[in-house]
């Protein structure tokens, strides 16, 4: 099928301003626009070799790629967002009336599949947080470092919120942050006493440093977490590496330990303690409740191995396991 006349004749093109109106419509992350960007390039390079384009390919050639992906060993997830991006696509190009019919409209993909989070249990998280307060060149470093690790478990943000948290945000000893999350929803999470403790005297080192940097010409900085490279604050990538060296320090195996494994530990620990699940949704930013409801699969999981482990019933028979019969006390051992 031929594109209409005012469609985009070069695919890039068309991924272009479907990047776009992405950003300026719905305020999609950069993060997400990237993702959207590498998938459909592929796509549009598989398409290439087979003479077609976003303008020209029916259902038949969109499933052929995506058998394709399959045939080359890519992960089910990998396969499911490739497909997300192709639908989205073509939902803007019908939208836009490049084409006249969506071709992708009625395609299923794989599907995800639901892995329990990885998760920590408290006296980890508490190793870690000792860890940070340990852990720094300077007496600033470790400030800052436990300022991190307190805001994460205390709210479960998400690790690209807690590195662009604006100062103005911290200001007066706050009860409540403002985090901006996800498409620039906004939302509340509550600091508890030890994160607002941290908080407070991370701030004072914070503006002790910054104040000596401007008396030398330096430009203020907007963030809570400053930094000198291109994005002005802390990267998600040095706080990655961060969190690897606390796991060390806290004798933590670094593959078990990730920014995102304390947001599930904040999510599965109050879930445990009788959180609300609907409270938690709001608390993580999840636009949809399903999200959340992971949790509560790791909550069964515990639920089921307490059982296993201490219901009288679930041990293995012997001796050991039950008390004397009524009236054959045992008498070992005594006088």
């Amino acid at each position: 099928m031929s594109s209409p006349a005012h469609a985009p004749q070069d695919d890039l093109q068309w991924i272009s301003t479907f990047l776009d109106a992405q950003a300026a419509d719905l305020g999609a992350a950069r993060n997400t626009l990237l993702a959207y960007g590498r998938d459909l390039k592929d796509v549009a390079s598989w398409l290439a070799h087979k003479n077609l384009g976003f303008g020209r390919a029916s259902r038949d050639d969109i499933e052929a790629y995506l058998i394709s992906c399959d045939a080359e060993g890519l992960a089910r997830a990998t396969r499911a967002r490739r497909l997300s991006a192709i639908k989205q696509i073509y939902r803007f190009a019908f939208d836009e009336g490049w084409r006249s019919d969506n071709p992708a409209i009625q395609i299923k993909g794989p599907g995800r599949q639901k892995a329990l989070p990885k998760t920590l249990e408290v006296i980890e998280v508490d190793r870690l947080l000792y860890a940070a307060r340990q852990s720094g060149r300077s007496t600033a470093d470790r400030l800052r470092n436990t300022c991190l690790m307190e805001l994460l478990y205390a709210t479960g943000m998400r690790v690209s919120e807690l590195v662009g948290l604006p100062v103005a945000a911290a200001r007066g000893d706050p009860r409540m942050l403002l985090v901006l999350g996800k498409g620039g929803k906004e939302r509340m999470v509550p600091l508890s006493p030890p994160a607002r403790d941290a908080l407070a005297a991370w701030l004072t080192a914070r503006d002790t440093a910054e104040e000596a940097a401007v008396a030398k010409g330096a430009a203020p900085s907007r963030f809570l977490f400053p930094s000198r490279g291109k994005s002005g604050h802390l990267t998600r990538h040095r706080f990655y590496l961060l969190i690897k060296e606390f796991a060390v320090v806290g004798g933590i195996a670094p593959e078990a330990v990730s920014p995102h494994t304390l947001r599930h530990a904040f999510a599965t620990h109050l879930l445990t303690n009788g959180a609300d699940l609907r409270a938690i949704q709001a608390l993580l930013g999840h636009a949809d409740i399903a999200t959340t409801e992971i949790y509560t699969h790791v909550l069964d999981a515990r639920l089921s191995e307490l059982v296993l482990d201490h219901h009288p019933l679930a041990r293995p028979a012997g001796a050991a396991d039950h008390p004397a019969p009524p009236g054959k006390t045992d008498l070992s051992g005594t006088e």
